[in-house]
């Protein structure tokens, strides 16, 4: 799941860079047409399509904060299903569906493209430690543990309810 969109070799590139690890991979691509840096979006629709997915590796990509200070993660659930992507809130709305059993920090770089840009983390760092996850490679090698506590959390807006009127913000809207 991404906000790449299909125009550019972006998605392409990350599936190349998985096939070149693991080759036998099955790749479920859910969508990359969440509206770019809208992460609150992105959230939803993971959430929102777990439970129809294999348990599995799920990498998701909507980063606005690439090459500044917020950290590249992996987290494993109480179901045994493992999430890669930035800490930005994308991944907890789905992660803690079953729990949030362990979070580490995507610092080691053998589980790294050797040369990763400030731009696309995508491609040099989310893609290859998914891919090795999915080889079996354990969630605690990628690097240091994180306080679960400690992750960046959306801001969900609350409808607001009176008398007369309900005020909420639309979410998502699909494509129908």
């Amino acid at each position: 799941l991404s906000d790449f969109g299909l125009r550019d070799d972006f998605v392409g590139t990350c599936h190349g860079v998985i096939a070149k690890i693991a080759p036998d991979a099955r790749v479920i691509d859910v969508t990359h047409g969440i509206p770019a840096t809208e992460v609150l979006q992105g959230a939803h629709v993971l959430s929102s399509t777990l439970p129809y997915m294999p348990v599995g590796v799920h990498l998701a990509v909507v980063d606005p904060g690439v090459g500044g200070v917020r950290r590249p993660v992996a987290l494993s659930d109480a179901a045994g299903r493992l999430f890669v992507g930035p800490d930005n809130g994308l991944l907890l709305p789905a992660a803690e569906r079953a729990g949030i059993a362990e979070v580490h920090e995507l610092a080691n770089p053998e589980y790294a493209l050797d040369s990763v840009s400030r731009t696309f983390h995508g491609r040099d760092l989310f893609s290859p430690a998914a891919a090795h996850l999915s080889l079996g490679v354990p969630l605690a090698e990628l690097g240091p543990p994180i306080d679960p506590g400690a992750l960046v959390r959306l801001d969900v807006p609350v409808p607001e309810v009176g008398r007369n009127r309900i005020r909420a913000s639309i979410l998502y809207v699909d494509h129908f």
